[in-house]
């Protein structure tokens, strides 16, 4: 991708998970946020570009100053091989591979005939509720509705049936991208075009902003969410990993 597209999803990343306090350094977003969302309190470079090793232990030292430890958002493109081999080195091991995917606002408009979800500027307890579950799930899901709610500007769609949210989602404008985050159907409602429902409210929102192009993160493994996000126009652009120290 151009460079510039690169940047500006980075920082359109973080204006959407809005973290406690961003830096940047030598090139690098540094993201720091005491949550368990990883996108919100990672280090991310600004461009797929060959870097100086080095900045991994200056990048290291401003975790520390924090008293968070640091995590590592590296694409798996060939110039990042020094970065990798010094981020092995230093007891750093890669996680969860996830897909970084764009498409024009228009073909997610496209994915469903039925009519879009509602939107609101605000969450409201009946969406945050589609990130709680069972086990440690609410943990994770309530730092994620934190982080989302604190993102200005966003928007929050939901599909209300009999009386009861079953699927919601939520989408950022900034840097000249709308980015989709959140995307969550209630287990019993799924493979029924809720999530289309979703993406195309959302596209709504985006196409009133003046916007054309869009963009999302999923993880490697999720095939379910891919198949709708194929036939949404998404294509990916890039892959990354999260390097944590064991």
């Amino acid at each position: 991708m151009p460079g510039g597209d690169v940047e500006g999803i980075e920082r359109a990343t973080l204006a959407a998970v809005s973290p406690q306090a961003v830096e940047e350094l030598d090139g690098w977003l540094l993201a720091f946020d005491s949550g368990t969302v990883n996108r919100a309190k990672s280090a991310a470079p600004l461009q797929h570009a060959a870097g100086d090793p080095t900045v991994i232990g200056r990048i290291e030292a401003r975790y520390q100053a924090r008293g968070l430890p640091s995590l590592f958002r590296l694409a798996d493109a060939a110039c990042f091989d020094d970065l990798r081999q010094e981020l092995t080195r230093r007891g750093y091991r890669s996680e969860r591979s996830t897909l970084v995917q764009i498409a024009t606002v228009q073909a997610m408009r496209d994915v469903s005939a039925q009519p879009p979800a509602e939107v609101a500027s605000a969450p409201n307890p009946a969406w945050a509720a589609l990130f709680l579950g069972d086990g440690p799930a609410p943990v994770d899901g309530a730092n994620r509705v934190a982080a989302l709610s604190r993102s200005p500007g966003s928007l929050y769609a939901s599909v209300c049936e009999d009386g009861h949210t079953v699927a919601a989602g939520a989408a950022a404008f900034s840097h000249g991208w709308a980015s989709v985050h959140g995307m969550r159907t209630a287990p019993a409602w799924r493979g029924r075009g809720m999530a289309g429902r979703i993406l195309a409210a959302l596209a709504d929102a985006a196409i009133a902003r003046g916007l054309a192009r869009c963009f999302l993160q999923v993880e490697a493994d999720n095939n379910a969410a891919q198949a709708l996000y194929r036939r949404a126009g998404f294509d990916t652009a890039w892959c990354y990993e999260y390097w944590r120290r064991d």
